[in-house]
């Protein structure tokens, strides 16, 4: 059971290893794109491409759909970026219904693990299987695995880190459950000393360039290449918006004020934050296609250019 691309390195796994694949759970197609055109998920796409019977219930609860679970006889429900599951559904197969979960849990439960890790300065994070039970990511732990977070790594670059690490993980966890050796792990119920991984949306994705250059730049990365992380910038007398993909902190003694821009040689691009600069590597403008930061300058008719603080 998966939709996005995190999921079909998974079930790739499993497929590639000789495990019998009874169906996949995926998402209905949903219009997508200037045309509407009808858009299946990832894990569909593979799944057709490898024969395997995919189901797309509208509702969970659907007594159709629940029926048809039944019939597969599954032992094991695999469970990787999708939807809650009713009870009556993560309890059917005999040994269980376990999930993979992109942080090392019980830090950073719900829906962006990945993103919050990074916004909050994390140097590891991890990814974990649990079984699932009637709240969001507090099962039993099965196993877990730690992997190291690089002080310039975007979101994307460490998403593709975690779905291979991921998907490794997922196949050790089924050959134990298989093989009948894993040892369950109960979370931590001290909820108050734990990191939170909400879902993510635009309205929070706007730079404040207030903030300490470090906090910015984890801000940055941590939003990067999606949703990204977004601020206004005053050129030629017009506001535009652009997004920021990737920075670097700079080392500089001098104080500007914050959103304050400095270019440099007319290719380098310099924002001052509370405590410092960052050096912007790549952004992007509205309607446009991401850029590196000399093409972006290029596009600037104006000498004059300022990001708005906050």
């Amino acid at each position: 059971m998966g939709t996005p691309e995190f999921a079909v390195e998974s079930l790739r796994q499993l497929i590639e290893n000789n495990y019998e694949i009874a169906a996949v759970v995926t998402v209905p197609d949903k219009l997508a794109g200037r045309g509407l055109k009808l858009k299946e998920s990832a894990v569909k796409h593979f799944a057709v491409r490898m024969d395997i019977p995919v189901i797309q219930p509208q509702s969970l609860k659907d007594p159709e759909f629940i029926n048809g679970l039944k019939s597969l006889n599954a032992n094991l429900f695999v469970v990787v970026a999708f939807r809650k599951l009713p009870e009556e559904v993560w309890r059917m197969p005999e040994f269980g219904t376990f999930n993979l979960h992109a942080s090392l849990l019980p830090d950073y439960r719900g829906a962006a693990p990945i993103n919050h890790a990074i916004i909050n300065g994390e140097t590891i994070t991890g990814v974990t299987t649990f079984f699932i039970n009637s709240e969001i990511d507090t099962g039993e732990i099965i196993l877990n695995q730690s992997v190291d977070i690089g002080p310039n790594q975007t979101a994307g670059e460490l998403h593709d880190q975690l779905m291979i690490a991921g998907a490794e993980l997922l196949l050790k966890t089924v050959k134990s459950i298989e093989e009948g050796t894993y040892r369950v792990i109960r979370q931590s119920d001290r909820i108050e000393d734990l990191r939170s991984a909400p879902r993510i949306f635009r309205q929070n994705c706007k730079i404040n360039w207030t903030k300490p250059a470090f906090e910015v730049h984890n801000f940055i990365r941590g939003l990067s290449p999606f949703p990204g992380a977004f601020t206004n910038f005053d050129s030629a007398k017009h506001i535009n918006e652009v997004k920021i993909l990737r920075s670097v902190i700079c080392n500089s003694d001098e104080k500007l004020t914050p959103g304050e821009v400095k270019i440099i040689d007319g290719n380098r691009l310099w924002v001052s934050c509370c405590d410092g600069f960052l050096e912007i590597i790549q952004l992007q403008a509205a309607g446009k296609r991401a850029m590196m930061t000399a093409d972006f300058l290029r596009g600037i008719k104006s000498d004059y250019l300022h990001f708005e603080s906050t």
